[in-house]
């Protein structure tokens, strides 16, 4: 779009607005009035008469259909002094999108800010089992999260299911809260060209299906485990994952992309990229406080002792 940053195209939106708004009031005076053209009845008819009796009138516009459209491009000539509408000029009143929508948020910060603040300092256990707040951070949820995560936070593939248990980063209210606050992104390199082969790399995978008791081939086991080293620096020896650093558990039989030795493969050839977006500076702190402890109570267990 660099392309229309030129003062050229701002004259040019100008000059069109202007000439389709003279134009249209051109046109509509030019059929409001009666005209009688040389050789055409003078009797308000045009002498055109189809199927024997239907006669074409020469009549102009009624008047009050007509001033209304002459009202109408008053309107929009007004509108377009007052408010941007010809390329860059702002309008006599300076009004922005973006001026009305912070005025909304700073509305609405006044209006519910207190009721977050009221939460902020409670421990995120707590909060979650306050009704009210649940309730809010239940509609939080569905606003923001439900794109990804679904509205039921079962998730899909490439998105976690937020209910089960299973955090490739840790599910303890104050590691949601900051998952939250900060956003996270991760990565899984392809490893098909360290491992040498497609060969190697069924193995690997067949390797991994082990890991949770899932069907695998016992030869490919075997060999899999061998060239597994390549993968112990995130996964760990026993492919239990490291939450430190986002690498999921691979004998949980949980799986993000799929456990199926094709889709296994795929992650190991490919790679995998996910990136959970921060909403630290779009919500700010309050409000992912209370989302926060909605999401932990949906896996949580109600009778746990809060966090010290």
């Amino acid at each position: 779009m660099a392309d229309f940053t030129h003062g050229f195209w701002d004259l040019f939106v100008i000059v069109l607005t202007l000439l389709s708004i003279v134009g249209c009031g051109l046109l509509l005076y030019s059929q409001s009035v009666h005209k009688v053209k040389p050789g055409q009845p003078t009797d308000g008819t045009t002498g055109h008469v189809w199927d024997e009796d239907l006669t074409e009138l020469n009549t102009p516009l009624p008047r009050w259909w007509m001033w209304l459209f002459y009202i109408t491009i008053v309107f929009a000539l007004v509108y377009l002094v007052l408010y941007p509408g010809l390329g860059s000029y702002a309008g006599t009143l300076g009004w922005k999108s973006s001026g009305a929508y912070q005025q909304e948020l700073a509305k609405a910060k006044d209006e519910y800010g207190p009721l977050f603040a009221r939460f902020s300092g409670k421990q995120l256990e707590e909060v979650a089992a306050d009704p009210q707040a649940h309730a809010i951070g239940e509609r939080l949820f569905l606003t923001y999260c439900s794109q990804c995560h679904g509205s039921d936070a079962r998730g899909s593939k490439g998105y976690p299911d937020l209910t089960d248990k299973d955090w490739l980063y840790g599910g303890t209210p104050s590691v949601i809260k900051e998952t939250i606050l900060k956003g996270r992104n991760g990565v899984m390199p392809p490893m098909g060209a360290a491992l040498g082969s497609d060969a190697a790399t069924e193995n690997v995978a067949h390797y991994v299906k082990s890991l949770s008791g899932m069907a695998a081939d016992p030869i490919k086991v075997a060999y899999g485990k061998e060239k597994f080293g390549a993968c112990m620096a995130c996964h760990s020896a026993g492919g239990t994952g490291n939450q430190a650093l986002g690498a999921p558990n691979l004998a949980d039989k949980v799986w993000l992309y799929g456990g199926s030795a094709d889709s296994i493969m795929e992650t190991i050839r490919k790679g995998r990229a996910g990136s959970m977006p921060a909403f630290e500076d779009f919500l700010g702190e309050d409000k992912v406080h209370v989302l926060a402890a909605y999401v932990w109570s949906l896996s949580a267990d109600k009778k746990a002792a809060p966090s010290k």
